[in-house]
C-alpha cells in the first residue's frame, strides 16, 4: 500500500484520486490547502482525516510516503523538490516545471535522494496511445504528423472581461503551449524523439502568455505539426501520414478511436478497450515504480520530461512569451 497525499483540491484532483482508487495499492491519506476550509472540506469527500495547510508540515509527515501535485505551473518545481528533499516520491503533474533549468533541478533531487519523480501525463500509458506505437509501420514510410488541440478554455470569457486566471498569467507559467500544446509535443516526442529544429508561431494575449499557436518539428524526412489553443475550439482529429496510408486519431490527449486508412482503400480500427477512468493508468505506473524501487518511468522518463521542456522553452523564447521563474535561473 502506497499512502499518498494531493496538493491542490480542484477537478484534476478529484479525477486523480478516481482512477488512482481502482489501483488496490493506492491509499490516500493527506490533503494540503492553502485554506484550512477547503482542505476539510475536499478531505471530507474521501473519508481523508490529516489535512495540512503548511507544506513543509506536509513534507515532514510520516504520515505519506509520496505526493500527487496539481498545484499552478510555476510552484511544481518548488514544491516538488520540498518533497523529494524529505523523502517522498512526487507524481507532477504536466508540465513537470515551468522551464528545462528547473527539471534538470528535480532531476537531481529525485537522484540525490533516491525518490521516484514522474511527469502526471498519461497519454504514453494509454492502451491506445500504444496502440498507435504498435501500428505505425503499416504507413509505411512516415512523412508527417499533425497534432492538434485546441480547446476554447472556461475560463476565458472572464479573461476577456477583466477577471484574474491563472491559466493567462505569466507568474503562474501559464498560456496555451504549456497547458495543452505539451499534450500534442509530448506524443510526438514520445513517438518520434527529438526534433533536430524547432519554428514556432503563436497569438500572445494582453498579459504576455500565449492563447494559441503552431509548432513545426523538424525531422529527417518527416516533420511534426502541433496546433494548440486556448481561445478556439476545433472539431480536427490528429493525424499521422505515410506514403502507405494514414492514422486519423480523434483526441492527441486521451485517444480512444483510431483508424488507419491505408492507400489502396481498406480502413481499418485499431481502437482497443479503455478504462474511462484513465488517470489510473499512470498512478498505476507511478506505484510500480516506487514497488520497484525505481526512480524513473521507462515510458515518462526523465529524459523525455526534459527534452519535451527544452522544446517548449526554444518555442518560447521564438514568440517571446517570458515566464518570471525563466527570470531566477
Amino acid at each position: 500500500m502506497i499512502r499518498f497525499g494531493v496538493v491542490g483540491t480542484g477537478w484534476i484532483t478529484d479525477a486523480f484520486i478516481k482512477g488512482a482508487s481502482l489501483d488496490k495499492d493506492f491509499k490516500l491519506c493527506a490533503v494540503y490547502s492553502r485554506s484550512a476550509e477547503k482542505a476539510k472540506e475536499f478531505a471530507k469527500k474521501y473519508s481523508v482525516e490529516n489535512i495540512f495547510t503548511d507544506l513543509e508540515e506536509m513534507a515532514k509527515s510520516n504520515l505519506i510516503d509520496a505526493v500527487y501535485i496539481a498545484s499552478p505551473n510555476s510552484l511544481h518545481a518548488e514544491q516538488s523538490m520540498l518533497f523529494m528533499n524529505h523523502k517522498k516520491h512526487v507524481l507532477c503533474e504536466k508540465p513537470l516545471a515551468s522551464n528545462s533549468n528547473e527539471v534538470k533541478n528535480m532531476i537531481k533531487a529525485s537522484r540525490e535522494n533516491n525518490v521516484a519523480l514522474m511527469e502526471a501525463l498519461k497519454t504514453g500509458f494509454l492502451p491506445n496511445f500504444k496502440a498507435v506505437k504498435e501500428n505505425l509501420d503499416k504507413l509505411g514510410e512516415i512523412r508527417r504528423i499533425v497534432a492538434n488541440f485546441c480547446q476554447y478554455s472556461s475560463r476565458y470569457d472572464s479573461f476577456k472581461e477583466g477577471r484574474h486566471c491563472n491559466v493567462f498569467d505569466p507568474a503562474f507559467s501559464g498560456g496555451s503551449l504549456m497547458d495543452i500544446g505539451i499534450y500534442c509535443t509530448y506524443f510526438i516526442m514520445s513517438l518520434f524523439g527529438v526534433p533536430k529544429d524547432v519554428v514556432a508561431t503563436g497569438e500572445i494575449l494582453g498579459t504576455g502568455v500565449d492563447g494559441q499557436g503552431t509548432l513545426c518539428l523538424q525531422y529527417d524526412g518527416m516533420e511534426g505539426v502541433v496546433i494548440h489553443s486556448k481561445i478556439t475550439d476545433s472539431v480536427v482529429s490528429s493525424e499521422i501520414q505515410g506514403e502507405a496510408g494514414n492514422m486519423v486519431i480523434n483526441k492527441i490527449s486521451v485517444p480512444r478511436n483510431i483508424t488507419i486508412y491505408y492507400r489502396g482503400g481498406n480502413i481499418q480500427d485499431i481502437s482497443r478497450p479503455q478504462i474511462e477512468d484513465d488517470m489510473y493508468y499512470e498512478a498505476a505506473e507511478f506505484i510500480n515504480l516506487i514497488k520497484a524501487g525505481k526512480i524513473e518511468s521507462d515510458i515518462n522518463s526523465h529524459k523525455l520530461s526534459l527534452s519535451v521542456m527544452e522544446v517548449l522553452d526554444k518555442a518560447r523564447k521564438q514568440i517571446g512569451v517570458i515566464f518570471p521563474a525563466d527570470k531566477k535561473i
